[in-house]
């Protein structure tokens, strides 16, 4: 860029102007060199601090609160409740009542030989718990297990497309549930059928493959009588999953007393529907229990994952509990803090959250595991 001096014509005469240039020239020409220098600044960007980012973590919680009659309660307030992590207070920074809150639902089903004798039940109840359960904004899919995983209908809004998932849920036939090796001669579906019920890969699947890329709300409910036989996932790895893709694990205690499929074997995978793909088989990798006992497996699971338990009876008949489960989803609180101590270990965090009457049932997940 060049300047020019605006001044009279005195200030040079025709010699080399470094040398014969006056003082009121020389003042002008620094003042506008100055001027010009500030100008330049403004127009250009300045240089920008280094910029710190924190990665903070946030713990959601869905929370139902029950009196000692086992009504719901549904007026407390962030005041009302106490949080511990570790041992340690925490300090509660969100709270909502989540009533209107999208949901997002899974219906897992056993449909191994021992469900044979409860599965239209469990297929006309659950017609009618979708439903009751869902709105316009809420979405579900169905699942089956027996000797493989098989999604029948992924992530939909459509009650006709989750009604028709439902009607094409059928029991593993006997001669391919209790088989313990060769292909299928007939003209079911091809792979090798072994015994099992796979359980635990059923929601190792639902929650790493499904749920864990939803938002909001979610919640699995799965009807079976809690017996795992041949899953490649362990128990403790199943519970993991669902706890890691927050979501809510109800069940339903089915137990077929005629005792159907008890003795089971090793699960083979079966061909996923909707891009599931194959699970399980190729040999169980942990220790199996000779007698396991179903109701302390889908306690566990429940528990653990801030669900419920339900088993069907007289007292209880399925629709019943279907519509235990749906007051719980539409009544629940979303609680959320930041730990105190920032974590990505990747390891188990407990957590503790009560009420100030001593009297209310908190009903929310145990822990929590801190992501890398």
């Amino acid at each position: 860029m060049s300047y020019r001096c605006f001044v009279n014509e005195d200030c040079f005469d025709g010699v080399a102007a470094t040398s014969r240039v006056p003082s009121r020239c020389l003042v002008v020409l620094v003042l506008y060199l100055l001027l010009s220098s500030a100008l330049l600044g403004q127009s250009q960007p300045s240089q920008q601090e280094p910029v710190v980012s924190v990665k903070v973590k946030v713990v959601n919680m869905l929370v139902t609160v029950r009196d000692k009659h086992g009504q719901i309660v549904r007026n407390l307030t962030k005041d009302d409740f106490t949080l511990q992590e570790e041992g340690r207070a925490q300090v509660i920074r969100y709270f909502a009542k989540e009533d209107n809150l999208p949901l997002k639902l899974g219906l897992l089903v056993d449909t191994s030989l021992s469900q044979r004798r409860v599965i239209d039940q469990e297929r006309s109840a659950s017609h009618g718990f979708l439903e009751q359960v869902l709105r316009d904004q809420d979405s579900a899919f169905v699942l089956h297990f027996d000797r493989e995983v098989e999604l029948l209908q992924d992530f939909t809004s459509s009650r006709d497309k989750l009604y028709s998932a439902l009607g094409a849920i059928e029991i593993a036939s006997a001669s391919s549930d209790n088989s313990s090796s060769g292909p299928d001669s007939g003209g079911g579906r091809r792979g090798m059928h072994h015994g099992g019920t796979l359980l635990y890969d059923a929601i190792y699947l639902a929650s790493n493959e499904l749920m864990k890329k939803q938002e909001g709300r979610k919640a699995v409910v799965v009807l079976s009588d809690g017996v795992d036989r041949g899953s490649k996932e362990s128990l403790d790895t199943a519970i993991e999953s669902a706890q890691r893709a927050d979501t809510v694990v109800y069940s339903i205690l089915f137990k077929d007393d005629e005792g159907y499929g008890s003795s089971g074997g090793f699960g083979f995978p079966g061909m996923g529907g909707g891009g599931m793909g194959r699970h399980g088989g190729g040999g169980r990798r942990y220790p199996e229990e000779q007698r396991p006992d179903g109701k302390k497996v889908l306690e566990r699971i429940s528990r653990e994952t801030g669900g419920r338990m339900f088993e069907v009876s007289k007292k209880q008949p399925i629709d019943q509990i279907y519509g235990t489960i749906e007051d719980e989803l539409r009544n629940q609180y979303s609680i959320g803090y930041t730990p105190d101590q920032p974590d990505d270990s990747g390891r188990y965090h407990k957590i503790e959250l009560a009420t100030r009457q001593k009297d209310l049932v908190v009903q929310t997940r145990e822990g929590y595991y801190a992501e890398p």
